[in-house]
């Protein structure tokens, strides 16, 4: 299974440049991710290829014009007829991660990165939906189209080395991570806990999911009330970590 986006922008050197790095450069090259920066520039006519003006009944800064904008996304839509287009934007919904795996089953999108004070809203009428990343303002969607695609591409087979690192990460089982260590085995007087340097596997998995189940509680109890605690959730939130 592979997956493809094309990232609609004013600027495509930012989105090349992160995508040819890291995870999402080695999936490319891979055959697992495809990821086109398109320039909406390239659809506006005329010398300067002018994609922005004054808005409408005055007010601050410019707005993107309907007519290049339009012409991109009818244009990604003949090479990706299937998929979804989205407007990265303060009014959608904020992006989670349970809509980074319907986006993954979809196998595609194309994600629309505005600048200035927006979009023309006529240029609505052929975007599926909008999504925001939160309650702040960036320059532009370039850093909301890449989050999207790298969260996405992490649960596409074959794009993490392990496939059991997807499934294991905040947010996906309704909790935030349990803490991590590597070696030395001690540093600067703080050693890693004991339990995690003994080979009583099924010791190490309690602990996890104490320090998960504790965390989540402590910083965000918005998603631990929304956890369907078992039995054995319920015993081991009980327990101290010396009791583990």
């Amino acid at each position: 299974m592979a997956f493809s986006a094309e990232i609609l922008t004013l600027f495509p050197r930012m989105i090349s440049g992160y995508a040819s790095e890291s995870i999402l450069g080695k999936a490319t090259e891979k055959g697992h991710l495809s990821i086109v920066a398109t320039d909406i520039r390239e659809f506006a006519p005329g010398k300067h290829h002018v994609t922005d003006d004054a808005p409408y009944g005055g007010g601050a800064g410019m707005v993107m014009k309907v007519e290049p904008l339009v012409a991109a996304i009818e244009a990604a839509k003949v090479r990706l007829p299937e998929a979804p287009v989205i407007l990265l934007s303060p009014r959608g919904p904020t992006f989670k991660q349970e809509k980074a795996r319907a986006l993954a089953a979809k196998g595609s999108v194309i994600l629309v990165c505005g600048r200035y004070e927006g979009v023309d809203e006529r240029a609505l009428t052929v975007i599926d939906e909008e999504l925001s990343l939160g309650d702040f303002v960036l320059t532009g969607g370039e850093l909301g189209a890449l989050i999207v695609v790298d969260a996405v591409a992490r649960l596409i087979p074959g794009v993490l080395g392990n496939a059991e690192s997807a499934l294991t990460e905040s947010f996906e089982s309704g909790l935030l991570e349990h803490p991590h260590y590597t070696r030395p085995a001690e540093w600067r007087g703080l050693p890693v806990p004991e339990v995690l340097q003994g080979g009583d596997h099924a010791r190490i998995a309690r602990w996890r999911r104490w320090h998960a189940l504790q965390i989540t509680k402590l910083r965000r109890p918005d998603l631990f009330g929304k956890l369907e605690l078992t039995k054995a959730d319920i015993k081991l939130l009980g327990k101290k970590e010396s009791d583990l």
